[in-house]
Parts: C-alpha cells; sequence; structure tokens
C-alpha cells in the first residue's frame, strides 16, 4: 500500500502535524525523511527496513556509501539520512567544544561505537589545546593496512587545519588487546604524521567499560625519530 492510499491520519506527515513528533513511530519519522519509497516498498515499510539493518546507533553514524542501495535508497535518499544525523550531533552539542585529554575522554566520546558488532575506525582531529574540531569515520570494517590508508586520515586533517589527531577504534569481539595488524597501521600513521608535521597523540581501542591506549602502553611508538 502506498504512503497516500493509507487514510490521512496514518501519514506520517500528516500524523506528525496533528500530533507532534512524540507519537510517530521511529520507522514513520525517519519515513518523512526519506519521503517517498520504492517500486517494492512504501516509504514507512522501507524505513523499517533500514533500521532493522542498521540496529541500535549503527543508522546515526552510517555514511552515505553504506546507505547507498540499501533496499533500494539512492543518493539523496542517503544524503539526506546522514545530513540530518549530523546536523541533530551539531545542534545537542550546541557548539560546545569537546576538550580531550586522556584515553578516558576518548572512550566517553566513543559510547556510540563501543559495543558496535562491525569495526569503525574514527579519527578525532584537535587543535593546538587538544580542543576537538572534527570527528570523523575514516572506515567500516576490519582494520587492515589496505583499509586505513594515511590519504584518508591525513586528507582530513590538513583540510580541518588540524594540529594534532588521535585515531581510535572498537573491537566488536569485546577484548581491546591489540592486534599486530593495530601496531602495523598505528606505525604507518605515526610515520605519516611525521612527515607532514601533524602529530598522532594515541591509538585507542575500546570495547564495552575497557579501553586500550597505544600512547600509554607503547609510548615508544609515538617517539619522534
Amino acid at each position: 500500500m502506498k504512503i497516500k492510499e493509507l487514510t490521512k491520519i496514518e501519514r506520517p506527515r500528516e500524523k506528525l502535524e496533528k500530533y507532534g513528533p512524540e507519537k510517530l513511530s521511529n520507522s514513520e519519522l525517519l519515513a518523512i525523511l526519506v519521503g517517498s519509497g520504492t517500486k517494492e516498498l512504501n516509504a514507512i515499510e522501507l524505513s523499517r527496513k533500514i533500521l532493522h539493518k542498521f540496529a541500535g546507533n549503527n543508522l546515526s553514524i552510517a555514511d552515505v556509501k553504506e546507505l547507498k542501495g540499501t533496499f533500494g535508497l539512492g543518493s539523496a535518499k542517503a544524503s539526506s539520512i546522514v545530513a540530518s544525523f549530523e546536523l541533530a550531533r551539531r545542534l545537542l552539542k550546541n557548539k560546545q567544544t569537546s576538550l580531550i585529554l586522556t584515553p578516558k575522554d576518548v572512550w566517553e566520546e566513543l559510547k556510540d561505537i563501543r559495543d558496535n558488532k562491525k569495526e569503525h575506525f574514527i579519527v578525532f582531529f584537535l587543535d593546538t589545546r587538544n580542543q576537538e574540531i572534527k570527528r570523523e569515520t575514516i572506515a567500516v570494517g576490519s582494520l587492515n593496512v589496505n583499509l586505513i590508508h594515511p590519504r584518508e586520515v591525513f586528507e582530513p586533517a590538513v583540510k580541518h587545519v588540524a594540529a594534532q589527531i588521535i585515531i581510535s577504534h572498537n573491537h566488536p569481539s569485546g577484548d581491546v588487546s591489540p592486534s599486530r595488524e593495530d601496531e602495523t597501521v598505528t606505525k604507518q600513521l605515526i610515520n605519516a604524521g611525521q612527515v607532514l608535521g601533524i602529530n598522532i597523540l594515541d591509538h585507542i581501542i575500546v570495547a564495552g567499560d575497557n579501553y586500550f591506549s597505544f600512547a600509554s602502553v607503547k609510548p615508544q611508538l609515538f617517539e619522534t625519530s
């Protein structure tokens, strides 16, 4: 059934206008963002499937590449979803700049991915006073040297005029012990940062209530040669 075939009170936009957003389900709210459905699914059905696929907080941190093509989503709908979550994050932060000084600060900032079932590689771009300029998800998937290329990390650093950065990712297994691949990626990025004059302060692995800090346990990696 198409949205226009529903009674007016069942249509998400009309329902929102009459009763307010609190009365709408998550799928109805998302249906307003996507605007229309596909040939196979109306907007509410499409939204329900998207929410099921990106359960928990996964939808709020998904990027356009992840969303595009999912159940027929095009660039416009995927972009609308990503833009809405980014705007919400900015407004909720009320323009307050996070000050990141310790590994625990990073752990606090990563509450949305600590228990995620996929690895998310995230970079915090900081100014000279360790204030967060921008946080970006660089990659989603198993961490490896091919996936995490220095270019993907340092192009945004230059764009945001970051003086230093902190790299981080989660371990879906719940074990924060670094793998050999984790250490290889860390070394590679530290070396690239030294060439560019952008220091990597730490690489922090998070999972549940725990975290691992390379700078705390292996400070020799960060020493300038």
